[in-house]
């Protein structure tokens, strides 16, 4: 079973020194891989859906992959998850390509669609539109970081006549890790992804979501050349060896750890930063990693 962690960005970690030892202590410790967040707004005041209050600090996805890029040497660094439809393509693909170059091959690319209306209202891309602008930008992108040629012609990008290098290290490219726990979500990862990223699912919801990747896969066809879809999973809760173990053998591959949505009571004369830390490194501990 591969560990990653989730929260790079977000938190108590969002300023330089506390990124650069949070990434420099997972790397030592042991973990697979360090996950971002994102939600390029966020609606004040807060309303449902709308998963967090408007101060809450979240940096820049592929500014924060590109800083711990130069901070690490082995961990592997995923975006968990970009709002695809949210972004120009061509434009993500240039930035992810240099992330993936500077890192030397480290990228995880995880993509998501968005469920907060007012988030894509304000970026100016229609919410009813998300679906559709996921799933070929996913191909857009493909296409500029495999093709000798880059040719695509979609509803919302047209490619021809370009180049945009470098392309990632990574051959054919970086795992696209299609998040979600929709039936649509499933049917993209099963057509479109290397990988599935379930977030926040404990055991059952996990095989329900299994059973619906299978059901997907009867429903649309998935190129050979994508191979085995790999899963990986953010539980809810704290995991040991035995809870690592049931999740693998429900077919897991990765589990993404986090330490939750709320800030816990810390002992006198500790930082937050340094309780966050300390969390970390007892995983790596309890899970006997590196």
């Amino acid at each position: 079973m591969k560990i990653g962690y989730f929260g790079l960005n977000m938190g108590v970690f969002t300023n330089r020194e506390a990124i650069l030892r949070l990434a420099r202590t997972a790397e030592d410790a042991g973990f697979e891989s360090l996950w971002t967040g994102e939600h390029l707004v966020v609606v004040d005041p807060q309303v449902p859906p709308s998963p967090i209050p408007p101060e809450t600090p979240m940096v820049d996805t592929i500014a924060t992959l590109a800083f711990a890029a130069a901070a690490t040497e082995r961990i592997k660094l995923g975006s968990g998850i970009i709002l695809l439809a949210q972004r120009n393509p061509v434009v993500l693909a240039k930035e992810l390509a240099g992330i993936d170059v500077l890192s030397n091959g480290r990228l995880l690319f995880g993509i998501g669609v968005g469920y907060v209306k007012q988030e894509f209202d304000v970026i100016g891309v229609p919410y009813e539109e998300r679906g559709a602008r996921v799933s070929e930008h996913i191909e857009a992108i493909r296409a500029l970081w495999t093709q000798d040629k880059p040719e695509f012609e979609g509803q919302f990008t047209q490619i021809s006549g370009v180049q945009s290098n470098p392309r990632p290290i990574q051959q054919p490219h970086p795992p696209f890790v299609i998040g979600g726990m929709s039936p649509p979500a499933f049917r993209r990862a099963v057509a479109q992804g290397d990988e599935w990223y379930g977030f926040f699912q404990d055991l059952d919801a996990t095989a329900n979501c299994i059973e619906g990747l299978r059901e997907a896969a009867k429903r649309v066809e998935r190129p050979a050349s994508l191979g085995e879809l790999d899963i990986s999973i953010t539980p809810p809760g704290p995991v040991d060896l035995d809870m690592v173990k049931r999740y693998a053998d429900l077919g897991v591959s990765r589990l993404v750890l986090m330490r939750g949505f709320t800030a816990p009571e810390l002992a006198p004369g500790v930082s937050p930063v340094d309780d966050g830390l300390a969390f970390i490194t007892q995983i790596a501990e309890d899970l006997k990693l590196g």
